[in-house]
């Protein structure tokens, strides 16, 4: 136990206010970072329900191309149309917190014509399964752009709830308690101290003067 002091009484009382200062902003903190995942959430979330919705379609168009084309065929259209979307993974930061973003150059979408060979030759099952698959790919490029951001701000919510809770449960309700203890040890020394005064005085008064 702390020596129970006048100055510890008034440095534990400080300690205390500080560390509910430091509670109150590391609460703002997670508020601001609830906010900014929840933001990011939404298009997250909007592009895993694109590929759910487009991998069916082109999955079923792609079987149907396969049993009219061949796969030798599809094998020949697949070398040709490959396609460079120059994706870069660059650094950034949000709120301090650091991240890898990801940016394509080229969007996978693409025309009939920029496929590299003669769609005049091709059925329309092949053609809706590969714009599907683009849809797909481009969806997935998306969710790669926001997973690591999500990770990292889902991190640091976790990180600072971690922080607020030691602060709630064990730091501040000690603090609390040494401070109450001091405080009712003082209280009690300076109620003895009263009352052994004011025997004292009692004392005085019953001697007679010489």
């Amino acid at each position: 136990m702390i020596h129970p002091t006048r100055t510890n009484l008034l440095l534990l009382k400080e300690k205390s206010r500080s560390v509910q200062n430091s509670n109150s902003i590391l609460k703002a903190r997670r508020q601001a970072l609830i906010r900014e995942l929840l933001a990011a959430t939404a298009p997250f979330l909007s592009s895993r329900d694109a590929v759910q919705a487009a991998y069916g379609l082109a999955v079923r168009e792609l079987a149907l191309s396969l049993a009219i084309e061949g796969e030798e065929m599809l094998d020949s259209i697949a070398a040709v149309a490959e396609q460079d979307h120059g994706v870069e993974v660059s650094e950034r930061s949000v709120m301090g917190l650091r991240y890898r973003e990801v940016t394509v150059r080229e969007s996978p979408l693409r025309q009939l014509d920029e496929r590299g060979y003669d769609y005049r030759t091709t059925t329309s099952r092949l053609e809706e399964s590969l714009q599907h698959f683009e849809q797909i790919l481009q969806a997935m490029l998306e969710i790669a752009a926001f997973e690591s951001k999500l990770k990292r701000l889902g991190q640091e919510v976790v990180r600072v709830t971690r922080r607020i809770r030691v602060l709630e449960e064990r730091i501040l309700p000690e603090l609390q308690h040494q401070v109450r203890t001091i405080a009712q040890f003082l209280g009690e020394r300076e109620r003895e101290s009263s009352f052994r005064l004011k025997r004292f005085r009692d004392l005085k008064r019953a001697v007679p003067l010489p």
